[in-house]
């Protein structure tokens, strides 16, 4: 690792709500700061005004501080290089756009949209080139490279519209260096002449990113894939300006797959598929869409940090489960993959499957005792978390609980046919009755009393305990499910267990 002082920066654009993979991201820039003592900069890069959604920073904030991952430096705390958000920076960008353009290295070009998109065709239909604006086409482009430096200026004193677009020299070999993917080499005249500022004024992430990184002090640029051809252009404005010295180290994390790994996991893909690919819920505030989230779902934070980390990641070992501080010790962007990580929801659930078993049934205890409080039910606390901990390996969310538990509240109405039809024999109602009397009897009414009990008396009368356990069970339960019997008895009570037999008995024909 190199001496200077570790700063990377999350750089989302509010556009929307934050993908998972934007999270992704943003967790791998984080634990990597903090594994080497550096710093995580929160940078909204608001410049294309024109897809700005109201809501969406917000939305970003509230994602990153649900997932565990804080800042050091950003818009809402502040920090030595603010302001964090590229729309308060526009004079900054003036300043360095006009030293590319005094240097020969951008240019002013005047053409519509509707002329470029005429030119690609045209490139397009010749077949005769790269169709797009680059060293070949700008030759016959309306720009101040065509244009005299007179005209130029009464174009632009006119108020023309116009952008600004780099100077991509021709023939030269570009090298990119990235820790994940090693060196790259591109020939820069495949590489177009991009815009730097648009014809309202504001730049591009091209030069935003590069002139906020070198004032930031940015030693890692780790971002997703998508943005690995952009590259060439960003190491070309470093050597424009003479910033070499201070270009960040690239690392460009594997893309995130759909589960059939059949291209990019999208924001529909979720909907479609039954399973959130944001991290919070998002209410669209112009139509009124509503997408699901991780956190609304049922999801630990912990747990969905832990399936994003092995996204990409892998730490050559058999181990999955990772707090936070075990990742910041245990992450290295050198074990981070190329090729990319197929989204997994049924191992996403299993990751919240093992958080919610490893959690203390006194915390899963509190946190289902408003859904029993709202179904209109009280227990005391102590034997709620018997019941939980009997229960919670059954499920995957903190929810579902009530299903695997409410025959400890409620006693069943109605019985499981299928169940009935192949369990309940002739002889169980008998069966039952005669073990009233036993259970009347025992003392402490415990699940090891309970257990030796109807041990003895199935002994004593030769009843297999597939007629008498499974017949309590069906009784009790009203179905074939639920944990030890004798452990839902002793936590029921003596009284509720010889109630619900005797209405199985007088109930099921």
């Amino acid at each position: 690792m190199q001496d200077k002082k570790i700063r990377v920066r999350f750089a989302p654009s509010p556009t929307g709500p934050l993908h998972i993979g934007g999270v992704r991201t943003a967790l791998y820039n984080y634990v990597f700061a903090k594994k080497h003592n550096g710093s995580f900069i929160l940078r909204i890069e608001d410049t294309d005004q024109k897809r700005y959604v109201q809501g969406a920073e917000d939305y970003i904030k509230e994602s990153l501080k649900w997932s565990g991952i804080q800042w050091d430096e950003g818009p809402d705390i502040g920090g030595n290089y603010s302001p964090y958000k590229q729309s308060e920076r526009k004079e900054i960008y003036k300043k360095y756009l006009s030293e590319l353009i005094q240097k020969g290295h951008a240019y002013y070009a005047f053409d519509t949209p509707e002329e470029v998109e005429e030119m690609r065709k045209k490139i397009e239909s010749e077949n005769s080139g790269n169709a797009q604006y680059d060293s070949v086409s700008r030759k016959y482009m309306c720009n101040s490279l065509t244009l005299s430096e007179e005209e130029t200026k009464k174009r632009i004193e006119s108020g023309q519209p116009y952008v600004v677009r780099a100077l991509v020299p021709e023939n030269i070999e570009i090298e990119v260096n990235d820790i994940i993917r090693g060196k790259m080499k591109v020939d820069s005249g495949t590489l177009d002449d991009k815009v730097l500022m648009k014809a309202d004024g504001l730049p591009t992430y091209h030069l935003a990113n590069v002139v906020d990184d070198y004032l930031m002090k940015i030693s890692h640029v780790i971002r997703g894939e998508e943005w690995l051809p952009s590259t060439p252009l960003h190491v070309l404005l470093y050597k424009f300006f003479n910033w070499e010295e201070k270009m960040p180290q690239f690392a460009h994390l594997p893309l995130l797959y759909k589960p059939d790994g059949k291209g990019k996991l999208s924001k529909r893909d979720g909907e479609r598929l039954g399973f959130p690919v944001f991290p919070l819920k998002w209410k669209d505030p112009k139509n009124g869409e509503i997408l699901s989230g991780y956190r609304e779902s049922g999801y630990f934070p912990e747990a969905f940090v832990n399936t994003l980390a092995l996204l990409g990641w892998n730490p050559g070992t058999e181990k999955e489960l990772f707090s936070m501080s075990e990742l910041i010790d245990e992450f290295s962007l050198e074990k981070v993959n190329k090729a990319g990580a197929k989204f997994s929801p049924e191992k996403a659930k299993w990751f919240n499957h093992q958080y919610l078993i490893n959690k203390s049934s006194e915390d899963v205890a509190k946190q289902i005792t408003p859904v029993i409080k709202q179904k209109g039910h009280n227990i005391e606390f102590n034997k709620l978390i018997k019941i939980v901990e009997l229960v919670k390996d059954r499920v995957n969310f903190v929810h579902e609980i009530w299903d695997q538990m409410s025959f400890f509240f409620e006693p069943p109405v109605e019985f499981d046919k299928k169940i009935v039809k192949k369990k309940w024999k002739e002889k169980t109602p008998e069966v039952l009755n005669n073990v009233i009397n036993v259970i009347e009897n025992i003392k402490p009414f415990d699940a090891n009393s309970i257990n030796n009990e109807l041990e003895s008396f199935m002994q004593k009368n030769e009843i297999s305990p597939g007629l008498l356990m499974i017949g309590l069970r069906i009784a009790i339960v009203g179905e074939a499910k639920g944990p030890d019997i004798k452990e839902v008895m002793s936590l029921i009570g003596k009284d509720e267990v010889i109630k619900r037999i005797k209405f199985a008995i007088d109930n099921i024909p």
